[in-house]
């Protein structure tokens, strides 16, 4: 459930108060600028697809359940448009220069692991969001549920499964690691 102060910013933000969307924005914008790199792992597609889906989030801010957060919702949302990027990937022949950020992603804290970074890429969509949403921006596993529009322990099932694909590649780095 959301709390008193977010419920306030949702029913402002859905008259049409844009101040109060942006500082519900602000407030998930963190969340979801991380997952938004972990699962394209290119800052500018992640950019991109957070922008795309914050104004997506602002269209649809009617479909935001009441009593509902606004975190997991926007979340989802954005998972949903790095997927349709990642499918419409093969049309992107020119790259636009880098440009100043606003926010900093801390690449290097991602690019640890790598062999454990490129299994999880290779996992399918909804396992792989399931393993990013908990593990990478630590949500809880009913918010991760939200999010994804299923129930916690479908969230389990998701984890589980692809925890089960991702052993070797755990086995990988840890051996690289005390190696």
């Amino acid at each position: 459930m959301a709390n008193l102060a977010e419920e306030q910013l949702i029913a402002q933000a859905k008259a049409g108060d844009r101040r109060a969307y942006e500082r519900l924005l602000e407030l998930s914008t963190r969340a979801a600028s991380r997952l938004a790199f972990a699962m394209l792992l290119d800052r500018s597609e992640a950019e991109d697809a957070l922008q795309d889906a914050a104004l997506r989030a602002w269209k649809r801010l009617s479909n935001l359940r009441p009593g509902s957060p606004f975190q997991p919702w926007f979340v989802a949302i954005v998972a949903n448009q790095c997927r349709d990027i990642r499918r419409g990937r093969w049309w992107k022949v020119v790259r636009v220069p880098e440009v100043t950020r606003t926010e900093a992603i801390d690449e290097a804290d991602w690019l640890e692991g790598e062999d454990l970074r490129r299994a999880v890429n290779g996992l399918p969509f909804d396992q792989r969001a399931a393993i990013l949403l908990h593990f990478h921006l630590d949500m809880p596993l009913d918010d991760v549920g939200i999010a994804l529009g299923i129930s916690t322990g479908g969230v389990k099932k998701r984890i589980n499964r692809a925890l089960k694909r991702l052993r070797p590649a755990m086995a990988l780095s840890e051996v690289k690691v005390n190696g």
